[in-house]
Protein backbone atom coordinates (compact mmCIF):
# COMPACT_ATOMS: atom_id res chain seq x y z
CA UNK A 1 0.00 0.00 0.00
CA UNK A 2 1.67 3.02 -1.32
CA UNK A 3 1.78 5.85 1.60
CA UNK A 4 1.74 9.38 1.23
CA UNK A 5 4.11 12.20 3.08
CA UNK A 6 3.61 16.11 3.22
CA UNK A 7 6.28 18.21 1.82
CA UNK A 8 6.02 20.75 5.39
CA UNK A 9 8.04 23.25 2.66
CA UNK A 10 5.09 23.35 0.14
CA UNK A 11 1.75 22.34 1.88
CA UNK A 12 0.54 24.04 4.93
CA UNK A 13 2.02 27.30 4.08
CA UNK A 14 -0.76 29.39 5.63
CA UNK A 15 0.86 27.94 9.03
CA UNK A 16 4.03 28.61 10.32
CA UNK A 17 6.53 26.20 9.46
CA UNK A 18 6.93 24.28 13.54
CA UNK A 19 2.75 25.01 12.92
CA UNK A 20 2.63 22.67 9.52
CA UNK A 21 3.41 18.95 11.63
CA UNK A 22 0.70 19.38 12.97
CA UNK A 23 -1.72 20.31 10.53
CA UNK A 24 -0.15 17.54 8.61
CA UNK A 25 -1.29 14.96 11.20
CA UNK A 26 -4.64 16.65 11.44
CA UNK A 27 -5.26 15.53 7.62
CA UNK A 28 -3.87 12.09 8.20
CA UNK A 29 -0.73 12.19 7.51
CA UNK A 30 1.63 9.66 8.89
CA UNK A 31 4.74 11.18 7.43
CA UNK A 32 6.23 14.51 6.09
CA UNK A 33 9.45 15.73 3.89
CA UNK A 34 10.83 18.99 3.55
CA UNK A 35 13.72 20.87 2.07
CA UNK A 36 15.90 22.02 4.25
CA UNK A 37 15.97 21.72 8.15
CA UNK A 38 18.76 24.15 9.22
CA UNK A 39 17.20 27.07 10.09
CA UNK A 40 15.77 25.23 13.09
CA UNK A 41 17.17 23.30 15.71
CA UNK A 42 17.36 19.69 15.26
CA UNK A 43 15.46 18.80 19.38
CA UNK A 44 12.64 21.30 18.32
CA UNK A 45 12.07 19.44 14.97
CA UNK A 46 12.43 16.05 16.61
CA UNK A 47 9.65 17.21 19.08
CA UNK A 48 7.19 18.30 16.66
CA UNK A 49 8.07 14.66 15.14
CA UNK A 50 7.26 13.14 18.35
CA UNK A 51 3.99 15.26 19.73
CA UNK A 52 1.75 14.69 15.99
CA UNK A 53 3.05 11.05 15.46
CA UNK A 54 4.58 11.90 12.52
CA UNK A 55 8.39 10.38 10.74
CA UNK A 56 10.57 11.96 9.22
CA UNK A 57 11.37 10.57 5.63
CA UNK A 58 13.28 12.76 4.05
CA UNK A 59 15.26 16.03 3.67
CA UNK A 60 17.75 17.23 1.61
CA UNK A 61 21.52 18.39 2.65
CA UNK A 62 22.39 21.83 1.93
CA UNK A 63 22.00 23.51 -1.09
CA UNK A 64 25.18 26.02 -0.58
CA UNK A 65 25.21 29.67 -0.72
CA UNK A 66 21.82 30.25 -0.65
CA UNK A 67 22.16 33.72 -1.52
CA UNK A 68 24.39 33.15 -4.84
CA UNK A 69 21.49 30.86 -5.69
CA UNK A 70 22.89 27.74 -5.67
CA UNK A 71 21.26 24.06 -5.92
CA UNK A 72 23.64 21.89 -3.90
CA UNK A 73 27.60 21.44 -4.52
CA UNK A 74 27.53 17.70 -5.19
CA UNK A 75 29.02 18.30 -8.82
CA UNK A 76 31.19 21.54 -8.45
CA UNK A 77 34.65 21.23 -8.81
CA UNK A 78 36.59 22.46 -5.41
CA UNK A 79 33.94 22.28 -3.39
CA UNK A 80 34.20 19.23 -1.75
CA UNK A 81 35.18 19.94 1.85
CA UNK A 82 32.13 22.30 1.96
CA UNK A 83 30.71 19.75 0.65
CA UNK A 84 31.76 17.11 3.44
CA UNK A 85 31.08 19.19 6.11
CA UNK A 86 27.62 19.70 4.79
CA UNK A 87 26.85 16.21 4.65
CA UNK A 88 27.89 15.48 8.09
CA UNK A 89 25.99 18.11 9.58
CA UNK A 90 22.87 16.57 7.37
CA UNK A 91 23.82 13.14 8.99
CA UNK A 92 23.65 15.13 12.26
CA UNK A 93 19.85 16.54 11.84
CA UNK A 94 19.16 13.34 9.90
CA UNK A 95 20.21 11.04 13.15
CA UNK A 96 17.79 13.86 15.47
CA UNK A 97 14.84 13.45 13.61
CA UNK A 98 15.22 9.56 12.66
CA UNK A 99 15.69 10.41 9.37
CA UNK A 100 16.45 7.26 6.60
CA UNK A 101 17.04 9.12 3.65
CA UNK A 102 19.12 12.67 2.41
CA UNK A 103 18.55 13.97 -0.84
CA UNK A 104 22.00 15.44 -2.02
CA UNK A 105 21.33 17.99 -4.84
CA UNK A 106 23.76 18.21 -8.00
CA UNK A 107 24.10 21.77 -8.19
CA UNK A 108 24.30 24.29 -11.37
CA UNK A 109 26.76 23.55 -13.64
CA UNK A 110 29.20 26.52 -13.62
CA UNK A 111 29.89 27.78 -17.04
CA UNK A 112 33.05 26.94 -18.87
CA UNK A 113 33.28 23.94 -16.94
CA UNK A 114 33.71 20.64 -18.62
CA UNK A 115 30.54 18.38 -18.07
CA UNK A 116 33.44 15.34 -17.97
CA UNK A 117 35.16 17.12 -14.89
CA UNK A 118 31.55 18.08 -13.15
CA UNK A 119 30.79 14.15 -13.31
CA UNK A 120 33.61 13.13 -12.14
CA UNK A 121 33.65 15.38 -8.96
CA UNK A 122 29.63 14.13 -8.55
CA UNK A 123 31.19 10.52 -8.87
CA UNK A 124 33.57 10.84 -6.06
CA UNK A 125 31.39 12.95 -4.04
CA UNK A 126 28.53 10.55 -4.16
CA UNK A 127 30.73 7.77 -3.40
CA UNK A 128 32.10 9.69 -0.49
CA UNK A 129 28.85 10.89 0.66
CA UNK A 130 27.04 7.25 0.32
CA UNK A 131 30.30 5.61 2.45
CA UNK A 132 29.52 8.28 5.64
CA UNK A 133 26.01 8.01 5.50
CA UNK A 134 26.17 4.26 5.39
CA UNK A 135 28.17 4.33 8.73
CA UNK A 136 24.89 5.99 9.84
CA UNK A 137 22.23 3.33 8.48
CA UNK A 138 21.25 6.25 5.83
CA UNK A 139 20.30 6.18 2.41
CA UNK A 140 21.74 8.75 0.06
CA UNK A 141 19.22 10.02 -2.67
CA UNK A 142 19.99 12.07 -6.06
CA UNK A 143 17.13 13.33 -8.02
CA UNK A 144 16.99 14.31 -11.69
CA UNK A 145 15.28 17.87 -11.89
CA UNK A 146 13.87 19.74 -15.40
CA UNK A 147 15.83 22.81 -16.89
CA UNK A 148 12.54 24.69 -16.56
CA UNK A 149 12.18 24.85 -12.90
CA UNK A 150 16.19 24.94 -12.23
CA UNK A 151 17.91 26.38 -15.32
CA UNK A 152 21.35 24.74 -15.52
CA UNK A 153 20.53 22.17 -13.15
CA UNK A 154 23.27 18.88 -13.49
CA UNK A 155 21.37 15.92 -13.53
CA UNK A 156 17.72 16.41 -15.32
CA UNK A 157 17.01 12.27 -16.89
CA UNK A 158 16.40 8.93 -15.02
CA UNK A 159 18.81 6.79 -17.21
CA UNK A 160 21.86 9.31 -16.05
CA UNK A 161 20.83 8.99 -12.23
CA UNK A 162 20.42 5.26 -12.74
CA UNK A 163 23.34 4.82 -14.39
CA UNK A 164 25.75 6.95 -11.96
CA UNK A 165 24.02 4.61 -9.31
CA UNK A 166 24.77 1.35 -10.74
CA UNK A 167 28.70 2.81 -11.63
CA UNK A 168 29.02 3.52 -7.30
CA UNK A 169 28.03 0.46 -6.94
CA UNK A 170 27.02 1.53 -3.02
CA UNK A 171 23.55 -0.28 -1.55
CA UNK A 172 22.44 2.74 -0.32
CA UNK A 173 22.38 5.36 -3.01
CA UNK A 174 19.12 5.46 -4.52
CA UNK A 175 17.13 7.74 -7.09
CA UNK A 176 14.97 9.59 -5.55
CA UNK A 177 12.12 9.52 -9.03
CA UNK A 178 9.94 13.07 -9.01
CA UNK A 179 7.28 12.35 -11.23
CA UNK A 180 6.77 16.05 -12.05
CA UNK A 181 10.13 16.92 -13.45
CA UNK A 182 10.29 13.27 -15.23
CA UNK A 183 7.10 13.86 -17.05
CA UNK A 184 8.15 17.32 -18.05
CA UNK A 185 11.59 15.98 -19.28
CA UNK A 186 10.75 12.72 -20.60
CA UNK A 187 7.25 11.76 -19.77
CA UNK A 188 5.93 7.75 -20.69
CA UNK A 189 5.89 7.73 -16.60
CA UNK A 190 3.81 4.41 -16.38
CA UNK A 191 7.24 2.82 -18.34
CA UNK A 192 9.61 4.63 -16.31
CA UNK A 193 8.04 3.13 -13.16
CA UNK A 194 7.66 -0.52 -14.92
CA UNK A 195 11.42 -0.31 -16.00
CA UNK A 196 12.62 1.28 -13.13
CA UNK A 197 11.23 0.13 -9.81
CA UNK A 198 11.79 -3.51 -10.01
CA UNK A 199 15.44 -2.23 -9.71
CA UNK A 200 15.63 -1.35 -6.21
CA UNK A 201 17.30 2.09 -6.89
CA UNK A 202 13.98 3.69 -6.67
CA UNK A 203 14.49 5.24 -3.05
CA UNK A 204 11.71 7.90 -2.86
CA UNK A 205 9.06 8.73 -5.42
CA UNK A 206 7.30 12.80 -5.04
CA UNK A 207 4.24 13.98 -6.99
CA UNK A 208 2.96 16.99 -8.09
CA UNK A 209 0.53 18.19 -10.92
CA UNK A 210 1.64 19.13 -14.56
CA UNK A 211 2.66 21.84 -15.69
CA UNK A 212 1.89 24.09 -12.68
CA UNK A 213 3.04 21.97 -9.29
CA UNK A 214 -0.33 22.66 -8.14
CA UNK A 215 -2.72 19.25 -6.77
CA UNK A 216 -1.95 15.90 -8.54
CA UNK A 217 -5.53 16.28 -9.87
CA UNK A 218 -4.62 19.07 -11.31
CA UNK A 219 -3.00 18.48 -15.35
CA UNK A 220 -1.95 16.39 -17.46
CA UNK A 221 -0.77 13.34 -15.08
CA UNK A 222 -3.23 10.50 -14.44
CA UNK A 223 -2.00 10.01 -11.10
CA UNK A 224 -4.78 7.74 -9.84
CA UNK A 225 -3.74 5.36 -12.63
CA UNK A 226 0.02 5.33 -11.59
CA UNK A 227 -0.83 5.17 -7.90
CA UNK A 228 -2.76 1.57 -9.22
CA UNK A 229 0.65 0.82 -10.66
CA UNK A 230 2.78 1.45 -7.78
CA UNK A 231 0.50 -0.39 -5.82
CA UNK A 232 0.53 -3.58 -8.55
CA UNK A 233 4.50 -3.16 -8.52
CA UNK A 234 4.06 -3.50 -4.18
CA UNK A 235 5.85 -0.16 -4.23
CA UNK A 236 6.54 0.08 -0.25
CA UNK A 237 7.66 3.19 0.29
CA UNK A 238 6.75 7.19 0.92
CA UNK A 239 5.40 9.10 -2.13
CA UNK A 240 6.11 12.71 -1.33
CA UNK A 241 3.50 15.88 -1.86
CA UNK A 242 5.99 18.38 -3.29
CA UNK A 243 3.20 20.57 -5.03
CA UNK A 244 2.11 23.97 -4.50
CA UNK A 245 -1.47 24.20 -3.62
CA UNK A 246 -3.92 26.22 -5.71
CA UNK A 247 -5.92 27.72 -3.06
CA UNK A 248 -5.07 26.48 0.52
CA UNK A 249 -3.81 22.80 1.37
CA UNK A 250 -6.44 21.25 3.42
CA UNK A 251 -8.75 22.30 0.85
CA UNK A 252 -7.22 20.81 -2.29
CA UNK A 253 -6.86 17.61 -0.21
CA UNK A 254 -10.32 16.32 -2.36
CA UNK A 255 -7.41 14.07 -4.48
CA UNK A 256 -5.64 12.56 -1.05
CA UNK A 257 -9.07 11.53 0.26
CA UNK A 258 -10.10 9.77 -2.94
CA UNK A 259 -6.27 7.84 -3.85
CA UNK A 260 -6.71 6.16 -0.05
CA UNK A 261 -10.17 5.37 -0.98
CA UNK A 262 -9.38 4.25 -4.33
CA UNK A 263 -6.47 2.00 -2.74
CA UNK A 264 -7.74 0.58 -0.21
CA UNK A 265 -11.30 -0.41 -2.38
CA UNK A 266 -8.29 -2.18 -4.86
Amino acid sequence: MVKFAANLSMLYTEHDFLDRFQAAAEDGFKGVEFLFPYAWPAPELAARLRANGLSQVLFNGAPGREEAGERGMACLPGREAEFRDSIARALDYADALSCPRIHVMAGLMPQGVARALLRDTYVRNLAWAAEAAAREGRDVLIEPINTRDIPGYFLNRQAEAHAIVQEIGAANLKVQMDLYHCQIVEGDLETRIRQYLPTGRVGHIQIAGVPARHEPDAGEVNYPHLFRVLDELRYDGWIGCEYRPAAGTRAGLGWLRNARSALQGA
